[in-house]
């Protein structure tokens, strides 16, 4: 073993998060080699190292993909989690999105100094919470983050911050022609971070208020504050007509740590849909969310290390939805293209942004073989990273 390797397992850092580290995808293990006379840890070349991971060197701060499908269905053959990310600097994660399984990948990434407790962790190293939108695939599991998070590391942080999208305001329009179906909670059919999370509380209630009786554990409002992220006024005027106007990224979110800057793209008809940059001393990370090109994601990318972006197979739509369709069938096909990024749009995306690595993650369908989404890197000079669950990738100079 070199000798850097061998210095980092005797530190504590264990020696499956280290080969895990030097993962490529999900289909090999990158080998580590020493170069003559030193102790330098360097990863063995790959078939093509332009598609492997940058291997995480120790770095301070890194992206760990925690799922990378994308898409509410459960991919026959396929072993990724929904979509969540997270952000790791120091002994500090924040967490972006919160798709099916995070959880069980929070420990599986080794996050926190308690992951392999049976209570203490990984939540116990959590700074934040930050939702790109509100699809379930993005937060079907904030529910088990802020429930049984009590019982998992989240009793022992201060009062962390949950972030994401604001109330809609208006019901998106009907598509297709007919009479316009009654709609869920009309009462307040679009609900925004805030009120999702105050409605949470709500839904479980019976349990927080077992737990808080008669285990004695902390009440809601101890362990965490939902927020809407503070878009603008003047960009959220007209969710119909224009979701995703023209703007300039704007900082909302800033710790010892990080700054969270976003800006609004396009997911229509949902609304608002985000992007956020994360920057360090060490470096940026960017996350696209859900959308299609856009300008607005180029602003808020240009020269981040790492932009981790959504990606769908235009042929899997094609194939699902062939003409003629039905206003449903067209609807849904329409949105599928639209609102997202095809594989040929985002390599010219990356460039113009001028990133250094390009990972894609929230893959549609989840189930393709790589080699589906090597066309993403076509006009990129950077580096691409075909994003598995659990892969690592360093920002800034190793330590």
């Amino acid at each position: 073993m070199c000798d850097v390797l061998g210095r980092l397992y005797s530190a504590g850092v264990s020696r499956r998060k280290l080969l895990a580290s030097f993962a490529v995808g999900a289909t090999a293990v990158a080998a580590t080699a020493c170069s003559p006379g030193t102790d330098t840890a360097v990863a063995a070349p790959s078939p093509d190292r332009r598609f492997a991971p940058e291997p995480y060197r120790g770095q301070r701060t890194r992206l760990v993909l925690l799922g990378t499908s994308g898409g509410p269905p459960y991919w026959p053959g396929s072993e990724r989690e929904g979509i969540s990310s997270a952000v790791v600097v120091g002994d500090r994660y924040y967490l972006v999105d919160a798709g099916h399984g995070v959880m069980r990948r929070l420990r599986g990434a080794e996050l926190g100094p308690n992951f392999d407790t049976d209570i203490d962790g990984p939540l116990d190293a959590l700074g934040g919470i930050f939702l790109t939108h509100l699809h379930s695939d993005h937060v079907v599991d904030l529910n088990n983050i802020l429930t049984e998070g009590i019982y998992n590391g989240l009793q022992h942080v201060e009062k962390i911050p949950v972030y994401g999208p604001g109330n809609r305001g208006v019901l998106p329009p009907l598509f297709g022609q007919g009479p316009a179906p009654e709609p869920v909670a009309p009462g307040n059919p679009t609900p925004g971070t805030r009120e999702m999370t105050d409605l949470i509380v709500q839904a479980f209630a019976t349990d927080f208020n077992d737990r808080l009786f008669d285990n004695r554990k902390p009440a809601p409002d101890a362990l965490w504050e939902a927020f809407d992220v503070p878009v603008p006024a003047q960009y959220l005027a007209d969710p119909n007509g224009n979701p995703c106007p023209d703007m300039e990224p704007f900082t909302f979110f800033e710790d010892d740590r990080v700054r969270v800057s976003a800006t609004m793209v396009d997911h229509a008809p949902v609304f608002p849909a985000l992007a956020y940059r994360f920057d360090s001393d060490d470096g940026s990370i960017v996350f696209s969310g859900d959308t299609g090109p856009t300008p607005n994601l180029v602003k808020l990318a240009r020269g981040a290390d790492v932009l981790v972006h959504e990606v769908i197979d235009p042929a899997w739509p094609e194939s699902l939805f062939p003409e003629p369709r039905t206003d449903a069938q067209e609807g849904l096909y329409q949105h599928l293209v639209q609102s997202h990024t095809l594989i040929e749009d985002l390599g010219p995306i990356a460039q113009e942004a001028g990133v250094g690595t390009l990972v894609l993650s929230h893959m549609v369908p989840g189930n393709r073989p790589d080699s589906t989404w090597e066309g993403c890197g076509a006009g990129f000079d950077g580096r691409l990273v075909i994003g598995h669950d659990l892969d690592v990738v360093g920002v800034g100079a190793p330590a």
